[in-house]
């Protein structure tokens, strides 16, 4: 296995990731404590804190680190909000990562929100404002020639990193464009890549593009320590991307690079200029994609009928939206449609109403191949601005079979539309995938009502289980947690070349093949809370296709157990002094 590299720790011993392993340091006292990648608390050995120079700088007493997680959750749980218990294991992951990390994934439920979604959102901004912690590399538009001196600097050899996540930060979800602050969102998801998929965290490197911002409030704020400019756009902002490619690949040539929080047209032209030439993937795009993918594979299992047989509504297209219509079709083309034949399933509704070939020329590059003849609707009411055909009238008109919800368009899928779906077929697939909660096109408890415990539903929130008519509904939470952790560390492992969209494939038929639904009610996807599960069958069916397609680039030679090998394990390793 490749060995550890730490910051003022070298492995010692096989240098496999086990909770065995033990680490040679030269720091002493006040310094160990202060790093977070050192420091065990009151965990430390009484040989270890003699060794180390430890006595007298901690309590006496020696305590276990289950001990440690349940004290740190008691002080998290009397927390008053969001913002403070963000702000709270934020301070924890700077003082003591394995701690940190061991409490994350014991609560991922409750605190996936916090570190992450918009949570994070609210305390970026604060971020300008306070002293933190520095993490990560910063990049700047304006210094392109120091890109490669800030990667030397964090201190990593090539071989040393797996995963590098970058953002430009212009379309954080719930927020928009934050600037500078949106690293916080590379933190926030590279710990959720530790906490449920055991991504090594020390072999990450989460990375903020700066290129300027456009919000006013930073732009006046003279405490704003970003770029005090208009983003920048153009031919300029894709030589820095194309730079920062060329460096990171080149200093870093096993690290899987992947995108965050750009907008639609930003980063689907990244995508598709970098998906077959390195590895990488986009989750807003791939990611939301793939999970939703899942829940309808799930979805056609309770309802018997394949997926290639379905009629499917989509309202909302943009990058949620057709994204989970690109999964859906290529899930389609492999049962046995081509392309064209697949496209046609898909009714794609916008601001604009249904899409249609009369639109092309005003549409987004990714809807065209979703528009509909014209002819087609030619009876049809424009009932929308007098132009537009509305999703109650394609609902009317389609008789869909699924309706996939993307718009943030809160209520849109009103008792009316749902109704009169549910009334044409018999397990009506129903998918309010926006969030917050506040924005979400339905409630499960609605939906479950209007379609009298018929329909198969799944929302892009957290839900309490719904009882109706004496059934319990589970209700999935269609969240991309479930998928990227293990999508990522089947692609370290394997050492893919490229990520491919039969990896996606497998993954979301890994992430389906874990419920059940036979059972009345049962959830479409697995819990949250079984997310170290769910990321190891993930990553094991990743690797599997990566070998299989001749995308892996090291032997794949007893998969489970390799990938199980590779798990970091948020465990205390014993620490001796040199």
């Amino acid at each position: 296995m490749r060995q550890r590299v730490i910051p003022q720790l070298a492995p010692f011993g096989n240098g496999r990731r086990d909770i065995n392993a033990t680490y040679e340091t030269k720091a002493r006292g006040m310094a160990v404590l202060n790093s977070p990648l050192l420091n065990k608390g009151t965990a430390f050995t009484a040989m270890e804190r003699k060794e180390l120079g430890l006595t007298g700088l901690l309590p006496a007493d020696i305590s276990t680190l289950g001990t440690q997680v349940m004290r740190a959750f008691v002080q998290y749980d009397l927390l008053p909000d969001a913002l403070s218990r963000n702000i709270y294991l934020t301070a924890l992951h700077d003082r003591n990562e394995v701690l940190f990390y061991r409490l994350f994934s014991e609560h991922l439920r409750e605190m996936i929100p916090i570190v992450n979604d918009v949570t994070v959102g609210m305390a970026m901004e604060q971020y300008h404002h306070e002293c933190r912690r520095p993490r990560g590399v910063y990049l700047s538009i304006d210094h392109m020639q120091d890109m490669e001196a800030a990667f030397t600097n964090f201190g990593a050899k090539p071989g040393d990193i797996d995963l590098i996540l970058a953002t430009d930060a212009e379309r954080i979800v719930g927020v928009g464009d934050w600037g500078i602050g949106g690293i916080e969102v590379s933190i926030g998801k590279l710990a959720i890549y530790t906490a449920a998929g055991g991504i090594d965290p020390t072999r990450v490197i989460p990375v903020m593009l700066d290129v300027g911002t456009n919000r006013d409030s930073l732009l006046n704020d003279p405490m704003y320590i970003g770029n005090r400019h208009a983003r920048i756009r153009g031919e300029r902002y894709d030589e820095f991307i194309e730079a920062y490619v060329k460096i990171a690949t080149s200093m870093f040539p096993t690290a899987l690079l992947q995108w965050e929080d750009f907008t639609h047209e930003n980063g689907r032209r990244i995508l598709t200029r970098y998906r077959d030439r390195i590895c990488t993937f986009n989750d807003d795009i791939q990611g939301t994609g793939a999970i939703t993918l899942a829940a309808a594979i799930s979805a056609v299992r309770a309802s018997g009928t394949p997926l290639r047989n379905q009629r499917i509504v989509i309202f909302g297209t943009g990058t949620a939206g057709s994204a989970a219509a690109n999964k859906i079709r290529n899930a389609m083309m492999r049962e046995g449609l081509s392309d064209e034949e697949a496209s046609k399933r898909f009714w794609c509704v916008d601001r604009q109403g249904l899409l249609t070939r009369s639109m092309i020329g005003n549409l987004l590059e990714f809807q065209e191949s979703y528009a509909r003849p014209d002819d087609e609707s030619h009876g049809w009411k424009h009932d929308l601005n007098g132009t537009g055909i509305s999703l109650a009238e394609v609902v009317h008109r389609v008789r869909p079979t699924m309706l996939i919800g993307a718009s943030a368009v809160a209520g849109s899928f009103t008792e009316a539309i749902v109704k009169e779906m549910a009334a044409h077929t018999q397990r009506p697939i129903i998918f309010a995938l926006s969030n917050p909660a506040a924005r979400a096109e339905a409630n499960p408890v609605d939906l479950i009502s209007w379609t009298d415990g018929r329909g198969l539903i799944a929302s892009g929130n957290s839900s309490a289980p719904v009882t109706y008519k004496g059934v319990t509904y589970v209700v999935a939470q269609v969240n991309n947690a479930m998928l990227f952790p293990g999508l990522a560390l089947g692609a370290i492992v394997s050492r893919a070349r490229r990520i491919s969209d039969g990896m996606f494939a497998a993954a979301a038929n890994a992430v389906s093949s874990l419920v059940t639904v036979r059972q009345p009610g049962s959830s479409l996807l697995p819990h949250i809370d079984d997310l170290r599960r769910v990321s190891l069958t993930v990553a094991i069916a990743v690797a599997e296709a990566a070998d299989v397609e001749g995308l892996a680039g090291t032997r794949m030679d007893d998969i489970v157990q390799q990938v199980q090998d590779a798990m970091w394990q948020p465990e205390y390793r014993h620490i001796r002094a040199i």
